[in-house]
């Protein structure tokens, strides 16, 4: 394959990994506090030598997926009715026990295990600002979360949740189910804003998504038949010159 093969192979390439990543903002549109991801792309530049202009060698152009980028917007707030359900109208993230270490999340549904404690989708707990799970007795009558995530019942104050942001949240790696794992140590939230009975649903536009992944296949297949009609270009070359020769 000549050098406009392996161009073109590149860009197929990036584009099946780009309609990978829409896809799955798709398939995730309704998880909620789920951030969409977007692939960003640049210019591989390779220098080629002994050609004949310009002297000192020509630049090739291939494609190159650089990285990715979360869109950190807040999504719209649904309000659910479960006293236990939390939302963050702004930035930050709730923080979650796991078998692999500290987590971090925007998924606000959460629930009582079998031992009383605040736990995520997952079974995971919730952290307080202590640090320490969340332990809501069952017959201390109605739960209530403060704007601050301070969490009450009838017999007085339980907990206060922990919220914590990241001066690079472009950093955090997704580990599934909606969890992210940081390098960096988290900063606490001083001020939060704690909403009681609502969760941040994702913010994938369906929509834009679906437009996207049409245009991602569109051009995916015009590459493709590019590199097609590339090849039957070399072939009938070739058989030319092989005539012309004999």
């Amino acid at each position: 394959m000549d050098t406009t093969g392996y161009v073109a192979l590149s860009r197929m390439v990036a584009l099946q990994r780009q309609t990978d990543m829409t896809a799955h903002n798709i398939a995730n549109a309704n998880t909620p506090g789920f951030k969409a991801s977007r692939m960003l792309f640049s210019d591989y530049l390779v220098t080629q030598r002994r050609v004949e202009q310009p002297i000192d060698g020509r630049r090739v152009h291939f494609v190159q997926d650089r990285g990715t980028h979360r869109e950190m917007a807040v999504g719209a707030l649904q309000r659910t009715g479960n006293p236990l359900d939390v939302a963050l109208a702004e930035d930050g993230f709730l923080v979650f026990d796991t078998n692999r270490g500290e987590r971090y999340s925007r998924n606000g549904r959460l629930t009582l295990d079998a031992d009383g404690r605040l736990v995520g989708p997952d079974g995971f707990p919730v952290q307080s600002a202590e640090g320490q799970a969340i332990v809501i007795p069952r017959d201390q009558g109605p739960v209530s979360i403060a704007a601050d995530g301070t969490i009450s019942t009838e017999e007085g104050e339980i907990g206060r949740l922990r919220v914590v942001r990241f001066e690079d949240p472009q950093a955090l790696k997704a580990e599934g189910a909606n969890l992210y794992a940081a390098d960096a140590p988290p900063v606490p939230v001083d001020a939060p804003v704690v909403m009681q009975g609502l969760v941040e649903e994702s913010n994938v536009q369906p929509v834009v998504e679906l437009t996207l992944l049409m245009a991602q296949m569109r051009e995916f297949q015009f590459a493709a038949q590019f590199v097609e009609r590339e090849g039957e270009r070399q072939t009938q070359a070739i058989e030319r010159l092989t005539r012309r020769r004999a």
